[in-house]
């Protein structure tokens, strides 16, 4: 920089922006050991234990305590774990642990698993950076595990109380019986239930993971259930007519590499007075209407790495995740849905859910 570049600079300005980007470099690597800490049990662990030292804690968990108190250094530090010097234990506050737990509503430590399996394509993503592409989905490890832990959280467990209740006599038709389809059915939890809950409705799901669908049929058979059925299948080849009385989508139009296509055949497939449930990303589709959004960065940062990516990767529109509400919209009016409606739940910042349907309400 010149002399009177320098001149020029907010010295308060810039400061504050170093403090920042530390504080970035520091939430990087806390995020890291909040995976570390969900996948080995240890915020459980600590959840269901008085103040302890880090053997104390190794050994309840059944880890090596070298590995735990390094671990614990950057929970303390990172202002997630209380430390008492004194004696040198170690707690977890019950106000931390309704966040970090198995037991918890919402545990985000689960969602941060994302970031270091994000990490793994680094490599990949720069290679697209220059030369355009994307990364294959089997790129990804243990995605489809802690998808599924994830929607575990935000679909399966709100569907009966919160989810179908937002389409009026839905329940009562699920009593009585229907043909429901879900797209991108992932291990299969939601439709399972489902079944389990509903056993006069006939349940199918579809998705194009192998493993994933090896999983939702070994535990339909687990569950010894005849009313529900699970297909490898691309979602731009269905080709059923009037089939379906109810099609549902959890945050899986976004990642489609023909989302268009995918859309027009669940208008086919759907019964003339059926419904359509679409969960997606509540965002917009523009920048400037995402600035105050709280997660906006993270979103942004899992759409690229992932979601915009896998789509390209089939040659397909790499909508991603952040396609956003007003070209949700579009497209649903492109597909031939005349009826959309946007709802929201109080529990659930991250999403809308699009109730539409092909006539009116």
């Amino acid at each position: 920089m010149t002399s009177q570049t320098l001149q020029q600079i907010d010295q308060g300005k810039a400061e504050a922006f170093a403090q920042g980007i530390l504080g970035i470099l520091n939430s990087g690597a806390i995020a890291l050991m909040v995976s570390i800490g969900h996948r080995t049990r240890l915020f459980d662990t600590l959840a269901q234990l008085p103040p302890s030292t880090s053997q104390q804690i190794a050994d309840s968990a059944g880890l090596n305590e070298r590995y735990v108190r390094e671990w614990l250094g950057s929970m303390v530090t990172g202002g997630i774990v209380e430390y008492d010097p004194s004696d040198r234990t170690y707690c977890l506050p019950p106000e931390h642990s309704l966040f970090l737990t198995r037991s918890a509503d919402t545990n985000i430590a689960a969602t941060v698993q994302f970031i270091p399996i994000l990490a793994t394509v680094e490599d990949q993503i720069i290679e697209c950076f220059y030369k355009g592409g994307g990364v294959p989905y089997s790129a990804y490890k243990r995605f489809h595990q802690v998808m599924a832990e994830e929607s575990d959280q935000t679909v399966v467990e709100a569907l009966l109380d919160h989810i179908l209740p937002l389409v009026p006599g839905l329940v009562e038709a699920l009593q009585s019986g229907i043909d429901v389809l879900d797209i991108g059915c992932g291990s299969g939890h939601a439709m399972n239930m489902l079944a389990q809950t509903f056993p006069q409705s006939r349940f199918t799901g579809y998705d194009f993971s192998n493993e994933a669908i090896a999983t939702a049929k070994t535990e339909a058979q687990k569950l010894d259930l005849n009313n529900v059925q699970f297909q490898v299948k691309d979602a731009a080849t269905i080709d059923e007519i009037d089939r379906y009385d109810l099609i549902t989508t959890f945050d899986a139009i976004h990642d489609q590499a023909k989302p268009d296509v995918v859309l027009h055949a669940i208008a086919q497939a759907l019964r003339p007075d059926g419904t359509y449930l679409m969960q997606d990303i509540r965002a917009s589709s523009y920048v400037e209407g995402n600035l105050e959004h709280p997660a906006a960065p993270y979103l942004y940062t899992v759409s690229c790495m992932h979601c915009m990516t896998v789509s390209l990767a089939m040659n397909g529109a790499g909508l991603g995740a952040v396609w956003g509400e007003e070209k949700a919209l579009e497209m649903l009016q492109e597909a031939g849905f005349t009826n959309v409606e946007v709802k929201r739940l109080d529990h659930d910042l991250h999403n809308n859910y699009y109730i539409v349907k092909k006539s009116s309400l």
